[in-house]
């Protein structure tokens, strides 16, 4: 008796399946495409801050604290601007001896506006007694979105162009064996910290541009051409 037989036909049997499947299957080409579309950046986002020094924590913190209330007050009064009150943070000042001669204490209040003449013109009371943290402008979640859907379309059209013309170019058919989408979106532009040095001594609006914002989709994958 050989009991191995059975066992061995079946494996030349598996291979031999396994190599025509091999030989049916066609020549892969990794291929990939991308489109831009240009969002435009209607959401402001803006910081402003009170800072103080002096000897004792006690007096910067009134200090401090007031400003920031009459600054929530002030921003209060305008319904298209979303307000909330930031972080607040303590620093001894050392002397040349390494000790402690100072403090310094500082206070932020968050802005987020979809009305850029708004929050331009509440920067500009502000800043009259705040000093500007930073601005930054960058598409409302849904003006992303809209970009990104019609970029999308775009790079995958562009993808399959790229791919008809591979096929088309080796005379093979071909088929979409594998893809991925990815998007990423340009860097909006961000107004640098404005110092308390350089508040204005009247309220005069801030001027603000948003501009707009690349949003680009990219598209990579694997087409499978066959005679």
């Amino acid at each position: 008796m050989h009991p191995s037989r059975p066992t061995s036909h079946l494996s030349f049997a598996l291979l031999a399946l396994g190599l025509a499947a091999a030989a049916k299957a066609g020549t892969t080409v990794d291929l990939s495409a991308s489109a831009s579309r240009s969002a435009p950046n209607d959401l402001v986002l803006a910081s402003v801050f009170a800072e103080a020094s002096g000897p004792t924590t006690a007096d910067l913190a009134q200090k401090v604290n007031t400003q920031i209330a009459e600054g929530l007050r002030t921003a209060k009064a305008y319904k298209d601007v979303k307000v909330r009150s930031g972080g607040t943070h303590t620093y001894p000042v050392y002397g040349k001896s390494g000790r402690i001669e100072s403090w310094r204490m500082r206070s932020d209040i968050a802005l987020e506006a979809r009305d850029a003449a708004a929050l331009s013109e509440l920067l500009g009371k502000l800043q009259t007694t705040m000093g500007v943290g930073g601005v930054q402008f960058m598409p409302t979640p849904e003006t992303q979105k809209k970009a990104e859907d019609e970029a999308t379309v775009e790079a995958i059209a562009a993808f399959k162009a790229r791919a008809k013309l591979v096929g088309d170019t080796l005379g093979k058919s071909w088929r979409i064996k594998q893809l991925s989408v990815g998007s990423s979106g340009g860097r909006p532009p961000v107004y640098p910290r404005m110092k308390s040095a350089l508040m204005a001594a009247e309220a005069v609006p801030m001027p603000l541009e948003g501009g707009d914002s690349a949003v680009t989709v990219n598209i990579s994958g694997q087409i499978e051409l066959a005679d």
